[in-house]
């Protein structure tokens, strides 16, 4: 738990009027601790972020501001059932390593639960809000075998697979180890969708409930594609069980991806809908698998050391990210996707080639190609090889 004077630095800054993730990890790196940001002269802040956030930085803040923080810290303190509530910020020794090495890691996480869970090795389990009765069954059984088996089972809270999936690991024997992480887009005041509230209140018995948004955020529909990324980003790996064309599980699928961390899926009929989306992962690279067996055995390796955690990023020290924003405020090259589609050409082409022209790392050029193609944008060929498709 963050001493109350360094709480509640972190939360006026992330409460400022016009200071996001990417303008605060700037402000950090420069500064060095959110404390110091508010005693920097207005000058140097107006020369790193421009007059209107030095002006709203160095002003009273505003007047929702107050209560705002004040329901921040009473949720802090209350808590029912015994389950502990905390926050953790990007320079806490305790930071989870997986999140910390991705693209934009969230600055602080409001915890409720067991802690711990972050420290363990984690597989995220999406899909489809209109699952199959087939995809909820196998939700859950994949979940409480991985579980099982020591592995923590992430994933959003939302009805359908999200929800079967950490079903099935609460199913597992208990061993008095946390078996599932649930993210969600809103404070954790505020479950969504409001039937899984008993859902809820289980996983912090056995788990933890993880959120980037204070106590009192309603769950908004932009919230949900920025808590993807963190349900990722704590996995080693991403199963999706069913999924649309176009979904936000795809959209985990990809961050993974881009991440560098393995991709299963579960195929289905080729009449099914729900079946599309891991057609098109297992199509783009994806591992097929049948049994969370075959998940389990892919992990051998990294499950026989006691942490199975990601090999640490080489480089400094994780708190070293708050004074190199360079790698961490964007995945990839300004106007990727128009990039890419320069490289392509219009003529059929290798992704080694692609690697070739825009240097960039494999995992995020096939990241980027799916979502292309789930664009229409691109087309992919017998062979391995990429087709810009003409449009309009």
């Amino acid at each position: 738990m963050q001493p109350e004077s360094d709480f509640e630095a972190w939360f006026r800054l992330l409460e400022t009027p016009g200071v996001g993730r990417e303008t605060a990890r700037r402000l950090l790196a420069a500064c060095g601790s959110p404390q110091a940001v508010f005693k920097t002269a207005s000058g140097t802040l107006r020369s790193l972020v421009g007059p209107v956030v030095a002006g709203a930085l160095t002003q009273a803040p505003g007047p929702d501001y107050t209560p705002r923080l004040a329901a921040a810290k009473a949720w802090l303190a209350g808590g029912s059932g015994g389950e502990p509530r905390s926050v953790l910020t990007l320079d806490d020794p305790a930071y989870p390593p997986q999140l910390l090495q991705t693209v934009d890691p969230p600055l602080m996480l409001y915890l409720q639960g067991q802690p711990q869970a972050l420290q363990a090795g984690s597989v995220a389990v999406v899909g489809s809000r209109s699952a199959s009765a087939q995809g909820i069954d196998n939700a859950q059984a994949f979940s409480r075998h991985l579980a099982e088996h020591g592995w923590v089972v992430v994933s959003g809270l939302a009805l359908g697979i999200d929800a079967a999936a950490h079903e099935g690991a609460l199913a597992a024997a208990d061993k008095g180890t946390p078996v599932t992480v649930a993210v969600v887009g809103s404070g954790l005041d505020r479950i969504y969708p409001p039937r899984n509230q008993a859902l809820a209140a289980r996983i912090a018995q056995r788990g933890l409930l993880v959120s980037e948004y204070a106590p009192g955020t309603p769950p908004l529909p932009e919230h949900f594609p920025q808590r993807n990324r963190i349900i990722a980003g704590l996995s080693q790996g991403t199963l999706v069980v069913e999924a649309a064309l176009r979904s936000g599980s795809l959209i985990t699928a990809r961050l993974a991806s881009e991440a560098g961390r393995e991709v299963f899926a579960i195929p289905g009929s080729i009449h099914a809908p729900q079946s599309r989306g891991c057609h098109a992962l297992i199509k783009q690279g994806a591992k097929l698998v049948e049994s969370a067996q075959d998940i389990v055995e892919e992990f051998v390796p990294v499950l026989g050391r006691q942490l199975p955690l990601l090999p640490a990023a080489d480089g400094p020290h994780p708190k070293a990210r708050l004074s190199n924003p360079a790698t961490s405020d964007r995945a990839q090259p300004p106007h990727a996707e128009q990039e890419l589609l320069d490289a392509l050409g219009h003529e059929s082409v290798t992704t080694d080639a692609l690697v070739s022209r825009t240097g960039w790392p494999a995992s995020v050029l096939a990241g980027k190609l799916l979502e292309l193609e789930l664009e229409g944008l691109v087309a992919r060929l017998p062979g391995g090889l990429y087709q810009r498709r003409v449009t309009g």
